[in-house]
């Protein structure tokens, strides 16, 4: 079981990882490049989903201190709900337009 909690923490560190690199640079995963209109929901997403799992595996081998099964419970699945509420959103709101771009201005 402990191998399965391990891939777990490692999946929850790329997510970590991920959702960094798309809030710091825009750079989203190419399988995931054409769904996502709003990077920053996507990447704030993944960065709650990947806490989330990794919490969980370090309450998993008692790295963290102990806290009780409902707040593990309730908070991990707050965090992983949120997460992926977040990335939905990232995928499914249409594309906001800046319109101080000078590509966004209608030509005279």
């Amino acid at each position: 079981m402990a191998w399965v909690v391990g891939a777990g923490a490692l999946l929850g560190l790329l997510a970590i990882t991920s959702g960094i690199v798309t809030l710091r640079t825009g750079w989203i995963v190419p399988t995931a490049r054409r769904h996502v209109t709003r990077p920053r929901l996507h990447g704030l997403g993944a960065l709650l989903t990947g806490t989330s799992v990794l919490l969980q595996s370090l309450f998993h081998f008692q790295v963290l201190p102990s806290v009780s099964w409902e707040a593990r419970f309730i908070g991990g699945n707050a965090l992983l709900l949120s997460g992926l509420l977040l990335i939905a959103l990232g995928q499914l709101l249409p594309l906001r337009r800046n319109h101080d771009h000078p590509a966004a201005r209608p030509s005279r």
